[in-house]
Order: structure tokens, then C-alpha cells, then sequence
């Protein structure tokens, strides 16, 4: 890294906010938040404010919302409640989903590949201890989708790569993320093993349905009860997914997680296309995605994030956390991994030159907050 890009880093160097002269590309906006309860109605509606407003991105659609809950509800760091350390916090979920209603949407529909579970998402939300009725009257016409599995539809959707992918050429999907008029990644601000840092294109990994990616999906066909997690399948490549889906394109590639889950997050954001991606980094933890991982510390950053493209909103979020977010492997945050980031961009998913975007609101010199311990 040459010393005006680590000066550019660390927010200092001259120009920081401002894009290359008729460069910029989608704009990202950052927020302070000091807590859940700190106006956040009035914060992200100005956040949304400063990217054009919700009213052009959502009116008369319908709008679906991948939320993060990586893990099992029961499973909780220091005692602490989820929305806290590693799951996006109810309240900014349900804030979201108030303000999308107030702005036109016409249905609002949660989503999550629940571990473990072909269940319903509500009972999913209730174990976590979620104020599910809140959720469902935060604005007309809300609804919730376990997508692990078929849920309500009839057949899965299957979306295929642009360009035909590196590790599968197309993913076989619940109908909701093919029924929809606008995708939002609503994800937490966290480092990752396999992927650097797990933001709003890392939060796509969770769309794919245990049923056929998981470590007991049917040979032939989906398994409508999934138990486990996607590690043999999606991970590891230590077997294909069930029959009827897509089966991988080159079976004697790299095995290691951190070449395969980082070219897989950049196909998936490829093939459903993220129009909106928030990241709650109002409180979280540091040094891993979840309470199973040694060396995981809660912060407070108190930052909320958001743009109309994921890989600039994921790029400006690792920057605010004190990472380079061009940084290739073996570089900080991307010690043991390939960059998702770049892998994104070069998919045509978005730009992560931060040369190149518009920071709005707080400048990313006032949001920095290193996570390296």
C-alpha cells in the first residue's frame, strides 16, 4: 500500500468525501447512532434522505428484506442479546420496515434461511426474542419467509450467474427472492473468517436454501426439513447439492473455504441484485461473525450505513472499520481469504474504489472505528 492509500485509510487524506471529478458512481451515507433508542426513525430517514429518498425505490412495490441471523438463536455471546452482537437489532428492523411503508411500498416481506430450521421465520424471530407483532404492524402488508426451504411456493426459482459463474453457473432459490420488486440487504457490521468482513454482500450467503445447500440436503432432491448448515456443500465442496439444482461447474477446484465462500457471495449478489443495502453497526462485536468463535469482543461504533449498491456500501463499511477494503489476500481484513469485494466488482455487481464514491452525512474520517484488536 503506497502512503496516500493508507493515508486515505484512515480518513486523512485530502479529498477523502469527495469522488474523482465525473467518477462517482452509487453514493453511500453514514449516520451516528449512539444506541436503539437514540431518534433512530429520524436518523434513517435522513439517511435515506441524502441517497434520494425511499419514495423512487420502493412506491407501489413490493419489497423484500434479507435480515441477518447468522447462528442459533439460542446461542448468545456474554448473555447478551442477539441484536446486539451479531444479528441486525430489531429495532432498525422494524424502523426500516415503518419507513418503507410510509414511502409507498406496497408489501414488505422478512426473509432468512433460518439455521438449522424449515420452520416458520416468525417462531425463528420469537426463540431470538423479537417483538414479532411490532414487526408485522410496522406497516401494511407485512410478511415472513423462512427461505431455507420451498416455504409457500410451489417450486423454486433458479437465477442464474451473468457470465456463467466460477463455482456454480446458477442458484436454486425460494420464489420470494425471484418475486420481488426490490432487494435490501439489511446486514451487521462484522469481521468474517471466510470472507474479511460480513456486510451486505456476505449477508446474500444466507438466501441459499439448506433444502439443497445444506450438510443434509437430498441427494436427488431437496429435503423439506433441513436440520444442519451449508459447511460440507457450500464451505468445504466436500459434496454437490441435491440433484435437482445446479451442480458446480469445475469439482476439482479449491476446496478451502476461503477461496469458495467469497466467489459464491460475489455470484449470488450477481444473480439477485441488491437495490438497497443497510448495515447496523450501532453495536456488534469485533474479531469474528458470531459467539462460536474464540477472541470476540463487543464495540459500540455507532454507525448506521447505507446505498443503493452494495459492493460501494461494503467498501465504504470496511473502510470505516479501519480496513482497506481493496486489500488483497492476506492482507488485513482478508488474511485467509480472496476479497468478496473485489471478486463483486469484477463481476460488474458494483465499484469498491473508494476513489471513485460519494460519502454523504458523516464523512468517513468522523465514522472510523478500527476493529483490529
Amino acid at each position: 500500500m503506497t502512503r496516500r492509500e493508507l493515508l486515505a485509510v484512515l480518513g486523512t487524506a485530502p479529498g477523502w468525501d469527495r469522488p474523482s471529478a465525473g467518477r462517482a458512481v452509487a453514493p453511500v451515507a453514514i449516520a451516528r447512532a449512539r444506541s436503539y433508542d437514540d431518534g433512530l426513525e429520524g436518523v434513517l430517514g435522513t439517511l435515506f434522505d441524502q441517497l434520494g429518498g425511499l419514495g423512487r425505490l420502493v412506491r407501489g412495490k413490493t419489497v423484500t428484506i434479507k435480515l441477518n441471523l447468522t447462528g442459533s438463536p439460542g446461542l448468545r455471546f456474554q448473555g447478551r442479546p442477539v441484536g446486539v452482537t451479531h444479528y441486525t437489532h430489531p429495532k432498525v428492523v422494524g424502523v426500516v420496515a415503518h419507513l418503507l411503508g410510509r414511502a409507498g411500498a406496497r408489501r414488505i416481506r422478512f426473509v432468512e434461511s433460518c439455521w438449522g430450521t424449515g420452520g416458520p421465520l416468525e417462531e425463528y424471530l420469537l426463540e431470538a426474542g423479537w417483538n414479532v407483532r411490532a414487526l408485522a404492524t410496522a406497516a401494511p402488508n407485512v410478511e415472513f419467509e423462512n427461505t431455507n426451504s420451498l416455504g409457500r411456493g410451489k417450486r423454486y426459482a433458479r437465477l442464474k450467474v451473468p457470465g456463467g459463474g466460477r463455482v456454480y453457473p446458477a442458484y436454486d432459490l425460494n420464489r420470494a427472492y425471484e418475486a420481488t420488486d426490490v432487494f435490501v440487504s439489511l446486514a451487521k457490521l462484522k469481521e468474517h473468517g471466510t470472507c474479511g468482513v460480513t456486510l451486505a454482500l456476505k449477508n446474500v450467503f444466507g438466501i441459499t436454501p439448506a433444502s439443497i445447500y445444506g450438510d443434509d440436503a437430498g441427494r436427488d432432491e431437496p429435503n423439506e426439513n433441513p436440520t444442519k448448515g451449508r459447511q460440507a456443500i457450500l464451505h468445504e465442496g466436500r459434496r454437490q447439492p441435491s440433484a435437482s439444482a445446479p451442480q458446480e461447474l469445475d469439482p476439482a477446484s479449491r476446496r478451502e473455504a476461503g477461496y469458495r465462500v467469497p466467489r459464491i457471495v460475489a455470484e449470488l449478489a450477481a444473480a439477485r441484485p441488491i437495490k438497497l443495502a443497510i448495515i447496523d453497526g450501532v453495536e456488534t462485536v469485533a474479531g469474528g461473525e458470531g459467539p462460536w468463535l474464540e477472541g470476540l469482543r463487543l464495540v459500540q461504533p455507532g454507525l448506521l450505513i447505507a446505498g443503493t449498491n452494495p459492493v460501494s456500501t461494503d467498501a465504504v463499511a470496511t473502510a470505516a472499520m479501519g480496513y482497506d477494503p481493496s486489500a488483497g489476500r492476506g492482507q488485513a481484513p482478508f488474511r485467509e481469504c480472496d476479497n468478496t469485494l473485489k471478486l463483486a466488482e469484477a463481476l460488474g455487481v458494483g465499484s469498491a474504489d473508494l476513489g471513485r464514491l460519494e460519502v454523504r452525512g458523516l464523512s468517513l474520517k468522523q465514522a472510523r472505528y478500527p476493529f483490529a484488536s
